[in-house]
């Protein structure tokens, strides 16, 4: 939420379906205090060749937290955030800073995160408690994708209302307030970077992160709230239907895709973020926080683990550790991912093979087909084993 995730690497494996000078010492003197934009500093003497002592001044470093993060309990001083008024008045923040005002009017904003075309995202503050404050851009409620984005904003607030009764057992930003009418969320403002700012990023996290990433996807996946809190987001047949219809899917491949369903008929949904790009999750230092909860619901088990091989294209082991994964729960919970893997595919292909594109657009959309390639074997091999 707080970031925007657009290329990726080569896989370079199939799915896996079975697939100097001498050491700072501290002074007795006290560190001055840090000047107005500048970072707190600590006073260390340093010894030259000659023997000669410095005083000189640095900067005083973070304490690290488990991703390298200051460290948990900081509070609002975690954040320093500079006021950028130019940024504050354009009409689009205006319109949505009124709209925050109506539900919090001790809001104080401070810094816009994100313009777009679709949401506007202003951090502040509410006292001393750093917040976000999350509203559909005013130009979105025009466009032709209106309805759909008032839709997908509505049943985000109801997550996030559902979960202050039925508390996830994974990090989110606590709800602060809400208003339904006017597609607002104000949310706790969570210290953490984000897992990767593009949304087939070039470069993967760490092995350690992506354990992290994939142990909290798993446990939310595992959770069992009342099944009248969440529906089903996803109509598998209307979109195995429409990416045949595109000519992403030949007869074949519909078939082959209708056949694996008919076999998970009776296979109980799995909960799902049903969006866990890297970009929707902060490295935090209690852990992974998960982000825009809008497509969160019952899927087939596995969706969100098939959304994350996609975007790993990099990342041979990570892929290999997921496909491990989908397939721990049997031979139902491997079909049930290959099919959400073909049809999560098909989308970033849909969404990103466009006319015009960049060199390294191409690249990616060559890899994305390759990936294809590989989840149509896998699927035709599933089929041959029924």
């Amino acid at each position: 939420m707080y970031s925007t995730a657009s290329t990726g690497t080569r896989p370079t494996a199939p799915i896996g379906v079975d697939g100097a000078v001498a050491r700072p010492q501290r002074s007795g003197l006290r560190p001055p205090t840090a000047g107005a934009g500048r970072p707190a500093q600590r006073a260390v003497e340093l010894r030259d060749p000659r023997g000669r002592t410095t005083l000189v001044t640095r900067p005083m470093p973070e304490q690290p937290g488990r991703f390298g993060r200051p460290a948990p309990g900081r509070g609002a001083e975690a954040f320093v955030d500079r006021v950028d008024p130019a940024a504050l008045q354009t009409p689009a923040v205006r319109a949505v800073l009124a709209n925050v005002a109506r539900i919090c009017p001790a809001f104080l904003p401070r810094q816009v995160l994100r313009e777009g075309t679709r949401h506007v995202l202003v951090a502040g503050t509410i006292g001393r408690a750093p917040v976000v404050a999350k509203c559909l851009a005013p130009a979105a409620l025009r466009g032709p994708q209106a309805a759909q984005l008032v839709d997908r904003f509505h049943h985000e607030v109801a997550v996030y209302r559902a979960f202050v009764r039925h508390r996830p057992p994974v990090r989110m930003p606590r709800l602060v307030a809400a208003d339904h009418d006017r597609c607002v969320l104000v949310l706790e403002r969570v210290p953490g970077r984000p897992a990767a700012r593009e949304r087939h990023p070039a470069n993967a996290p760490t092995p350690g992160e992506v354990r992290a990433v994939l142990g909290a996807v798993r446990t939310l996946n595992l959770w069992r709230p009342p099944t009248d809190v969440f529906d089903q987001p996803l109509d598998y047949q209307t979109e195995i239907a429409r990416f045949h219809s595109l000519g992403l899917l030949t007869d074949r491949d519909a078939g082959d895709l209708r056949a694996l369903l008919h076999g998970l008929a009776a296979v109980p949904r799995q909960l799902c973020h049903g969006d866990a790009l890297l970009g929707n999750m902060l490295l935090a230092p209690s852990g992974p926080v998960l982000l825009d909860w809008e497509q969160a619901g019952w899927y087939l088990p596995g969706y969100d683990l098939a959304v994350l091989w996609s975007v790993l294209s990099g990342d041979t082991a990570a892929r290999r550790q997921i496909s491990q994964l989908a397939q721990s729960g049997g031979t139902l919970a491997r079909d049930a991912f290959l099919v959400n893997l073909t049809l999560v595919l098909m989308r970033e292909l849909r969404i990103h093979d466009l006319p015009g594109a960049g060199e390294e657009q191409r690249i990616m959309i060559r890899r994305l087909y390759d990936d294809a390639s590989l989840a149509r074997r896998a699927v035709r091999a599933a089929v041959g084993t029924r």
